[in-house]
C-alpha cells in the first residue's frame, strides 16, 4: 500500500500577523516624535535667539538686458526672508517666486530688473530680515544662452567635437593593434590602465571640489560617495554576468563597452563644465579649448579598443563603442549650459569615480589572465612602461584644457 503525501500549505509571507509586526516600530516611532514635537521632551529654547539662516545661491543668469535672475535654496533649518536686494552696493527692486519666505530645502527665484553691463563684473547681496547678509557674484557679465534649437544644436556639436569625435578618431587604431605582437599588446593594455587611472584621479578630485560647494545640509560628499560606490556595484555586477555562458570573444567585447562606460560617464564629467562655463561666458571657451580636448580624449579610443584588439568587431560595434564614450559629452554640455546644479555634479562625478575603478579592476585582471597563459608575471618592463605613458600622455594633453 503506496504511502500517501498530502500537499503542504504554503504560509503567506504578508500575512496581517506578519504586516502588523513590521508596521508596529514605526507606529511607536511615529507616536514618539509626535510626543517630542509637542511637549518638547522638557527642554525649552532660550527665548529671544534669532533664526538659524542659511542661503546658498545655486545659480546667476542673465537671461536678458536688464534683468537678473538668482536662483536660492534654503539649507538651513529655519524658513528665511528676503526683506532687500543689493546689487553693486545699491539697494534694488526685486520680486520673488513663489514667495519672499522660503522654507527649509525650499528653493526660490530672485528676479532684479537691473542694468547690468556686459563684461563686468557685478556683486549680489541679499539681505534677509533678521539683516543676515548672503553674497553672490557674477565675475563677467553675459546674457546666459537662452534655451532654443539653435543653442541646443551648438552645445550638441560642442559635445559632439570633444567627445564623440576623438573616441571615435582613437578607435580607428584598432587595424594597427591588430598587428601587434602579445607583449605589445599587454602593453597597450597597461596603457589603457594608466589612462583610465588618469581619468579616475582627475574625475574624483573635480568631484570632491563640487562636493564641497554642495550646501552642508545636503552632505555633498556623502551623495559624491554614494554614487561612486553604487555605481562601482552596478558595473561589477555587469562584469560578473559577462563571465556567465560567454565566450572569450564575447567577453573582450564587453569588457571594451565596460570601459566605454567609465570613460563616457568622464566626458559627462566634462560637458558638465564645458557647457556651465560656456554659459557663464568664459572667453577660453574657443576653438582652440575644443581642439585641446579633442587631442586629450583621442586617446581614450584607444582604450576602448585595447580588449578587443585581436578580434573583429563589426562596424556597429565601433559605432556603438564610439557613443557609448563620446555622447555623454552631449548631454553633458546640454546639463551644464541649461540647468547647471552642483549637487547633481557631484553625483554625476561620484558616479563615474566608481565606474573607473571597476572598469580599472577589470582591464588588471585582464592583463592578469594574459599574463598566466605565458606563464610570466604582469609585471614587466612593457607593462611598466605602458602604463607610464598612459600617465604622461593624459598629462601633457591636460595641458591643453588647462584653464
Amino acid at each position: 500500500m503506496s504511502e500517501q503525501t498530502l500537499p503542504t500549505q504554503k504560509t503567506s509571507n504578508w500575512s496581517p500577523a506578519r504586516i502588523a509586526s513590521a508596521a508596529l516600530p514605526l507606529v511607536l516611532l511615529s507616536v514618539v516624535v509626535a510626543i517630542f514635537l509637542t511637549t518638547g521632551a522638557g527642554i525649552q529654547s532660550p527665548q529671544g535667539l534669532p533664526p538659524i539662516e542659511q542661503i546658498d545661491v545655486q545659480r546667476i543668469t542673465l537671461p536678458e538686458p536688464n534683468l537678473v535672475v538668482v536662483n536660492v535654496i534654503n539649507s538651513g533649518p529655519d524658513p528665511v526672508t528676503i526683506a532687500q536686494v543689493l546689487v553693486d552696493d545699491a539697494y534694488w527692486q526685486f520680486a520673488v517666486e513663489p514667495g519672499s519666505e522660503i522654507p527649509r530645502f525650499g528653493t526660490a527665484t530672485i528676479r532684479i530688473p537691473y542694468p547690468w553691463v556686459r563684461t563686468e563684473a557685478h556683486l549680489i547681496v541679499l539681505v534677509t530680515s533678521t539683516g543676515t547678509l548672503f553674497e553672490a557674484e557674477v565675475p563677467l557679465a553675459v546674457e546666459t544662452p537662452a534655451v532654443d534649437f539653435g543653442t541646443i544644436l551648438n552645445f550638441a556639436l560642442i559635445g559632439i567635437f570633444v567627445g564623440v569625435i576623438p573616441v571615435g578618431l582613437g578607435l580607428m587604431w584598432h587595424p594597427f593593434m591588430r598587428s601587434l605582437k602579445r607583449r605589445a599588446m599587454n602593453a597597450i593594455l597597461a596603457l589603457t590602465i594608466g589612462l583610465l587611472v588618469f581619468l579616475l584621479i582627475d574625475t574624483a578630485s573635480e568631484g570632491l571640489e563640487v562636493a564641497a560647494r554642495v550646501p552642508g545640509a545636503f552632505n555633498g560628499l556623502i551623495l559624491f560617495s554614494a554614487g561612486a560606490l553604487l555605481a562601482y556595484l552596478l558595473v561589477q555586477i555587469v562584469s560578473a554576468r559577462r563571465g556567465a555562458n560567454r565566450d572569450e570573444a564575447s567577453g573582450r567585447m564587453t569588457l571594451s563597452n565596460l570601459i566605454a562606460v567609465g570613460i563616457g560617464l568622464h566626458n559627462l564629467a566634462e560637458g558638465l563644465a564645458i557647457g556651465a562655463a560656456y554659459a557663464a561666458g568664459e572667453a577660453a571657451l574657443g576653438a582652440f579649448l575644443v581642439v585641446g580636448f579633442t587631442l586629450h580624449n583621442i586617446t581614450e579610443g584607444i582604450g576602448i579598443a585595447a580588449p578587443v584588439a585581436q578580434d573583429r568587431p563589426s562596424l556597429a560595434a565601433f559605432l556603438r563603442l564610439a557613443l557609448i564614450g563620446g555622447a555623454p559629452a552631449i548631454l553633458g554640455a546640454w546639463i551644464g549650459g541649461f540647468t547647471y546644479s552642483d549637487l547633481a555634479a557631484a553625483i554625476f562625478l561620484g558616479v563615474g569615480v566608481g565606474a573607473i575603478v571597476q572598469v580599472i579592476v577589470e582591464v588588471g585582471k585582464l592583463l592578469m589572465r594574459h599574463g598566466q597563459r605565458e606563464g610570466a608575471t604582469f609585471a614587466t618592463w612593457p607593462n611598466a612602461i605602458g602604463f607610464a605613458a598612459g600617465l604622461v600622455i593624459m598629462y601633457a594633453t591636460a595641458l591643453l584644457v588647462a584653464v
